[in-house]
């Protein structure tokens, strides 16, 4: 075998969630990997590795490497005694060590979260527990205590994370805002869609069956922004299932229905349906802000 090179086989890359399969390969002047499905292929430059972790999961053992643009790179499926070769071939090729992380297995829910580049850890009693790669974060709210996160879908995965919250305690310095503080750093790198520019249309004060309330609608050229008084929504139009218009009973109202999947969420609840209602008399006019 030659000692200019590391191979390895039923390699899995993290993606949103999914372990998909390929072949690793340790080169001396980059890393390459191959989805064994696809045959795409990933590559990082041997000048952009920054540090690499080893960690036992739960396919066998992990190999994190992390790249100077902030980025992260998870393969799993390696054997114990794949380390020494490992740790020696980054030593002399990347001139990064290999650096051993212990896991926090006793099931505590509190502990430290600390943010480093895209990534934020969460640590009980110094101990990695667990990681969340920000950029598979695609939307986040607030409350008294708390921050919610809600993630973007992987199709391949057969599990998905929908949510986390996190219960943020007050500091006692008043002028620090820890809440705040929390989402702004998990806002400044997850891959929330953004309201760049003006809506094509807005719709304002609309009054929604579920979820209760009026909302201002404005409309984006991929996305939906539903603004309240306590809770907002982004919701990308891939999400949406199906359209029906219903008639109310008293034939004086209408019934807008907008079927998504994934739902939105509220607290605990889910909702898969959006319920606008208008009266049957009622004519909105409204200006589109396209150009030809």
């Amino acid at each position: 075998m030659s000692t200019d090179a590391l191979e390895f086989a039923d390699v899995f890359v993290l993606n949103k969630g999914a372990l998909n399969p390929g072949r690793l390969r340790l080169q001396k002047d980059k890393v390459v990997f191959k989805l064994s499905t696809t045959g795409k292929v990933e590559q990082i430059g041997a000048g952009d590795v920054r540090a690499c972790h080893w960690m036992e999961v739960a396919k066998g053992y992990e190999l994190k490497v992390m790249v100077s643009s902030g980025g992260v790179y998870k393969f799993a499926g390696f054997r114990e005694t794949d380390f020494d070769r490992l740790s020696d071939f980054l030593s002399k090729f990347y001139t990064v060590s290999l650096e051993e992380v212990e896991r926090s297995v006793n099931g505590w829910n509190w502990g430290n979260a600390r943010f480093n580049g895209s990534l934020m850890s969460f640590e009980v009693d110094n101990k990695l527990a667990f990681e969340i790669p920000l950029s598979d974060v695609a939307q986040s709210t607030t409350g008294k205590n708390e921050v919610s996160l809600e993630f973007h879908q992987n199709d391949d995965a057969p599990v998905s994370l929908m949510e986390m919250r996190f219960f943020v305690p007050h500091s006692a310095d008043q002028e620090c805002d820890t809440v705040k503080e929390f989402h702004d750093k998990v806002v400044a790198k997850a891959d929330i869609l953004q309201a760049t520019g003006e809506s094509i249309v807005t719709f304002q004060e609309i009054n929604l069956l579920t979820p209760r309330g009026r909302y201002s609608i404005k409309m984006y050229p991929s996305f939906m922004h539903l603004h309240g008084k306590t809770y907002d929504y982004k919701i990308p139009y891939t999400t949406v299932i199906r359209l029906f218009l219903l008639p109310h009973p008293d034939n004086r109202q209408m019934f807008f229905v907008i079927h998504l999947d994934p739902p939105i969420r509220q607290g605990q609840t889910r909702y898969h349906f959006l319920t606008l209602t208008f009266n049957v008399d009622d004519e909105i006019e409204v200006e589109l802000s396209l150009t030809a």
